[in-house]
């Protein structure tokens, strides 16, 4: 029996699918998403989220804890502008290759071995924190929080960046588009939709040459 996680996921890819995938097959092609050296951004590849500005904007992205976690289900930034943090994945549904703007597709860390959360898929979370923030994994590793069911997708900001955006889906049909955010948290900076006050977190993204963490995870200080 699938779990409800996955059911839910299911039903929103599906939506997705029929929402945006077969309708931009028979109109005007959205632009490709692309890398720091210009490269097209691929479903196979493994990508750093950087700010787009080096310096006090902090590094890369990576599982954290937050609060009470025994787990780290919390994506949080770097601090350091050194740290790269972990790679993630990009993957439209169905799969077709290459990353494109605008269009829902689905963000994880990839495969860590020994990892204890359901998996590394980004996911949106409610709780008493302020605001909804970005975590991975399924309901069972927010147990008392709400998962925001919906899509992400990349749009371009500027001429030099990019950014990454959350839309909800409630009973089959989305809600109001809200770019992600970035709030100050004590073990790093909380991923957080960026509702009030919040200015977008504008990003590049840069391919890993190596293997960007997937058989462990580089802590966030």
């Amino acid at each position: 029996m699938m779990k409800p996680t996955m059911l839910l996921t299911l039903s929103v890819l599906l939506f997705a699918f029929t929402t945006y995938i077969i309708p931009s097959a028979f109109s005007q092609v959205p632009d490709l998403v692309k890398d720091t050296n210009g490269i097209p951004l691929r479903s196979d590849g493994r990508y750093y989220i950087r700010p787009a500005l080096r310096g006090p904007g902090g590094g890369g992205v990576s599982p954290g804890e937050t609060g009470n976690q025994t787990c780290p289900v919390t994506v949080l930034q770097h601090k350091s502008e050194v740290e790269n943090g972990n790679g993630v994945k990009f993957e439209h549904y169905p799969n077709i290759g290459i990353i494109y703007e605008g269009v829902p597709l689905t963000i994880s860390f990839g495969d860590i071995y020994g990892f204890c959360a359901d998996s590394t898929k980004w996911v949106v979370v409610s709780d008493d924190f302020p605001g909804k923030w970005v975590g991975i994994g399924g309901a069972e590793d927010h147990p008392g929080k709400e998962i925001v069911s919906g899509l992400f997708d990349i749009q371009k900001y500027d001429d030099v960046a990019y950014k990454l955006v959350f839309t909800p889906v409630t009973g089959g049909s989305p809600g109001l588009s809200v770019d992600i955010g970035r709030r100050d948290d004590k073990n790093g900076r909380r991923l957080i939709l960026a509702e009030e006050d919040e200015r977008t977190y504008r990003v590049v993204f840069a391919r890993v040459d190596d293997d960007g963490g997937i058989n462990g995870i580089k802590s966030v200080v």
